[in-house]
């Protein structure tokens, strides 16, 4: 039965030749459930390239208009990113409210915000993607008041909200930049100690805050949904006497086409991944797309620099793949014989003394290899994506 409380929404998504179109369509309607939504109507259509006005044509606009009225939709989201002229046009056609992708995001990302570190990112990302559309708000205030008791202070309503944002911008931007700087020095005394950093990268909902409970028996927040995790968590563990303790760091899930503003928001958080030893990217290895999500999340390591850091990859939740269950603990090395993948499951424990005994070995073995930093920038770039012999994985 489904809650009364959630909002019946519209979900539009048009194919426009790329290949994760239906699995980025599935992704939408996980972010809408995520966010409170019911999705009841799901509309697709083809087209070479979106429409200046409404995204979609007029006739698909009539379509999903007709649709929202038979289902009592009360929210239309689209999966895509939509300029302010285009939402404006849309909530006009369909009388209804619109939102793109990006506005999704931005509001699971405003709910699941917990500490002081992370609300003030997520006000940072939500006012830069405002400050481009406050016109939809003052369209009836767009000129000059004038007149006899209309007279202001020379600048409109639109012009006053958007100095407004801009100081609020740079309080926040202030007050996170103190926080990264504290980050680092937190950094530094580790550094001082030789204590190894290790940060669980992966897509969001593949398993890292389960993971990441199971290695340091901590109590972090995880549960069955996107962005369940979005504050940084850290906890040392002990490895053995050889290998000592190093820091495990939790991290926010990636996603495709993450909002720039999260990525320049959460720069304080994402500073904990940059300057990592080692990254254990962390893969479903139970999802069909495992393979475009390595991709994504390598995308955005590459976009904030942290792409030349060594990186594992951790094949959890093989407890729902039969064939992988079935082989036990098993380690994976590359041709110059580093551990590359690690395959084991967080939840029932299979596998996690392994992927000790591998961060041991990592830790105790020479400074990390920098066969990514040597490599030419053509191969660099291709190096991070994950070689295809996973594709058999669960076949």
């Amino acid at each position: 039965m489904i809650p009364s409380n959630l909002i019946n929404a519209a979900l539009v998504g048009i194919d426009f030749g790329k290949i994760d179109f239906e699995a980025s369509l599935e992704e939408l309607s996980l972010l809408a459930q995520s966010a409170g939504a019911n999705p009841l109507v799901t509309l697709t259509g083809r087209r070479s390239s979106p429409d200046a006005k409404m995204f979609v044509g007029s006739g698909k606009a009539e379509e999903l208009r007709l649709a929202c009225e038979a289902n009592d939709i009360e929210l239309v989201i689209f999966n895509h990113a939509l300029a302010p002229a285009q939402q404006r046009n849309l909530e006009q056609a369909l009388n209804r409210r619109v939102i793109d992708r990006t506005s999704l995001i931005l509001d699971i990302f405003a709910q699941r915000a917990r500490s002081h570190e992370g609300k003030l990112q997520v006000e940072l990302a939500q006012l830069q993607y405002l400050s481009t559309r406050l016109i939809r708000a003052w369209t009836h205030l767009e000129r000059q008041k004038g007149g006899i008791g209309l007279r202001g202070p020379g600048e409109t309503q639109l012009e006053t909200d958007r100095r407004l944002i801009g100081e609020r911008i740079k309080a926040l931007k202030t007050r996170l930049e103190k926080l990264r700087r504290q980050h680092g020095t937190q950094r530094r005394a580790r550094s001082r100690n030789q204590t190894m950093s290790v940060s669980l990268v992966g897509y969001t909902n593949a398993g890292k805050s389960t993971l990441f409970n199971a290695l340091t028996k901590a109590q972090a927040y995880a549960a069955d949904q996107l962005f369940a995790t979005l504050d940084t968590t850290s906890r040392r563990v002990y490895l053995g006497d050889e290998a000592g303790q190093v820091v495990v760091s939790d991290t926010v899930g990636f996603i495709r086409e993450l909002p720039h503003q999260l990525v320049a928001a959460f720069r304080a958080t994402l500073e904990e991944t940059i300057h990592a030893d080692l990254l254990l990217h962390v893969v479903d290895a139970s999802s069909a797309v495992r393979l475009d999500q390595i991709d994504q999340v390598n995308e955005v390591l590459h976009a904030i620099g942290a792409d030349t850091i060594r990186q594992v990859l951790v094949f959890n939740k093989i407890d729902a793949v039969p064939e992988l269950a079935a082989r036990g603990d098993a380690v994976e090395r590359d041709e110059y014989g580093n551990i590359s993948r690690v395959f084991l499951s967080a939840r029932t424990g299979q596998g996690l003394d392994t992927l000790r005994a591998a961060i041991a070995e990592i830790a105790t073995a020479e400074p990390l290899s920098d066969t990514l930093v040597d490599l030419s920038e053509e191969d660099r770039s291709a190096a991070p994506r994950e070689d295809r012999k996973v594709s058999e994985l669960g076949h």
